[in-house]
């Protein structure tokens, strides 16, 4: 179908192509007209610290898939020398929606690279942990987790496998 048939795009407040569509909980889009949960609002520029306390009470709530749009603001307005982190983190929030979402596949495939960055930011700082984040748990979790996912023929519960970032085991709430 073009998209002239389906009339016009939705549009934020500089013309950007946005979906307008209300979202669940694991960032699925709805039918216009559902209720849906809150967006995170994309760009907001947060300090580290808020950053990590806004993406674990979002991953508690199980809702990774907003926990990632807080790690991708990070990762994209964050010191150059932090990216990879980030980016590592956005990923393994999105391998666990994928998982909760039901595709096993892909949620283990990004669990895993989101792993693969975490662990090489931390093999280039030299460091085990960062903005009071243990990293060598974290990315324990996502590799475990990604293979509790192979061997899943169901879709996970996002908030009961959260990844605890600061201290504490992972997937304790």
């Amino acid at each position: 179908m073009s998209s002239s048939s389906r009339g016009p795009r939705d549009r934020d407040d500089e013309g950007r192509a946005r979906n307008a569509r209300p979202r669940d909980g694991l960032g699925r889009p709805l039918p216009y007209g559902a209720e849906g949960v809150d967006r995170q609002p994309e760009g907001v520029v947060r300090t580290p610290g808020e950053t990590v306390a806004e993406a674990q009470a979002l991953l508690d709530a199980g809702r990774p898939f907003h926990a990632h749009e807080v790690f991708e603001d990070a990762w994209k307005a964050g010191p150059e020398q932090e990216r990879d982190l980030w980016r590592g983190l956005a990923q393994t929030a999105v391998g666990l929606t994928h998982a909760a979402r039901g595709n096993l596949a892909g949620g283990a495939r990004l669990l895993r690279r989101g792993a693969g960055h975490v662990e090489a930011w931390c093999r280039a700082a030299g460091r085990d942990g960062v903005h009071g984040m243990d990293l060598t748990s974290v990315v324990a979790w996502a590799r475990a987790l990604a293979d509790d996912v192979e061997a899943a023929r169901d879709p996970l519960d996002a908030g009961a496998r959260a990844p605890r970032l600061r201290g504490g085991r992972p997937g304790e709430g």
